[in-house]
């Protein structure tokens, strides 16, 4: 009998996108408390562009397979599984070694635990674009940031996948969300988006317009993913007792301590990866019980900003590095 095989994006060495390569290998089966997913599409996170640069939390062993996010149906189980069941609906929760179980490619292995069924009203490319963006900002704001109805919270980076998810959250608990910007270009998408304010911060003092929007009390919680000099006016813009979330590292430039602004505020600026919540098996559940009850009620909605076919990933990583997109970007698996 020939072995099946299967489409699989590795890389032998760090670089730019062209390290990505599509390579033809022998389909595994999953064992022990693992599942087989059969992918029909894949959610592109900053965090792989990291990973295959050799610039992430985690690094690689070559050859190195990549990626978080993959919605698809369950093909095969492993011995210990009991949850789930060939035929299911499923998307993956970052809560795994990328270089061990990454996600890119026709057939993904991954543990039992990171799968989760996703509603049925969803598309595939909608199922691969939950998890990371709901996981991550529910964490920051709910969890760590206890925003609540009334509170002001900033959101930079806003037009990212994490962005918008956190503007969704803020307004689904109440609060009100400003979010930022570079450039004019994405300054109505993100009010259509929900925020409440919008600020162009290569036109506008961000730091003054918090201040004239929250009537000079600043902003209760800042959810960051940039770091770099950025901190320091964001500890400017921010209210006494306030929360600082640093939730990335896109700056390529150092990040100072802004400590006299800490100290006249008694801020609290919190380092944080969505790995707090998906290591936790309490935390997890709270997180994921609280994403289903926005999805089921629409407050809660994936943007795609653009599908790419798998033969073209290398281009879809290419894109995001742009930062021209509006939400998540998706490779479509056929």
């Amino acid at each position: 009998m020939t072995a099946q095989t299967a489409r699989i994006v590795r890389f032998h060495e760090t670089g730019d996108a062209s390290v990505l390569k599509l390579e033809e290998l022998e389909v595994q089966a999953p064992v022990d408390d693992e599942i087989r997913i059969k992918v029909e599409a894949i959610g592109l996170n900053r965090a792989e562009v990291m990973f295959r640069e050799g610039h992430y939390l985690e690094s690689p062993s070559f050859p190195s397979r990549l990626g978080y996010e993959a919605a698809g149906i369950v093909d095969a189980v492993g011995p210990n599984v009991v949850d789930l069941k060939v035929g299911d609906r499923v998307s993956t929760i970052p809560a795994f070694s990328m270089g061990q179980y990454g996600v890119y490619g026709e057939s993904a292995i991954v543990p039992a635990r990171v799968a989760a069924k996703y509603p049925e009203h969803l598309s595939a490319a909608q199922g691969a674009s939950l998890w990371m963006q709901y996981l991550t900002a529910f964490g920051g704001l709910i969890e760590l940031g206890k925003l609540a109805p009334g509170a002001t919270v900033v959101i930079t980076a806003a037009s990212s996948s994490v962005g918008l998810a956190a503007i969704q959250i803020a307004k689904n608990v109440g609060a009100i969300a400003i979010a930022t910007t570079r450039g004019k270009d994405k300054q109505q998408f993100l009010r259509d988006a929900g925020a409440d304010h919008v600020i162009v911060s290569d036109e506008e003092d961000l730091a003054g317009r918090v201040m004239e929007i929250t009537a000079g009390q600043g902003a209760n919680v800042i959810f960051d993913p940039v770091g770099g000099p950025l901190l320091e006016v964001l500890a400017a813009a921010a209210a006494p007792r306030g929360m600082i979330i640093e939730y990335g590292a896109l700056s390529s430039a150092p990040t100072p301590y802004p400590l006299f602004s800490a100290l006249a505020k008694g801020l609290t600026i919190r380092g944080y990866t969505l790995f707090e919540i998906t290591r936790d098996d309490e935390l997890l559940a709270r997180a994921k019980k609280f994403v289903y009850a926005g999805l089921e009620s629409g407050d809660l909605k994936p943007i795609v900003d653009r599908a790419f076919p798998l033969n073209d990933i290398a281009d879809a990583h290419r894109y995001m590095e742009s930062s021209q997109q509006k939400g998540k970007i998706v490779v479509t698996v056929p």
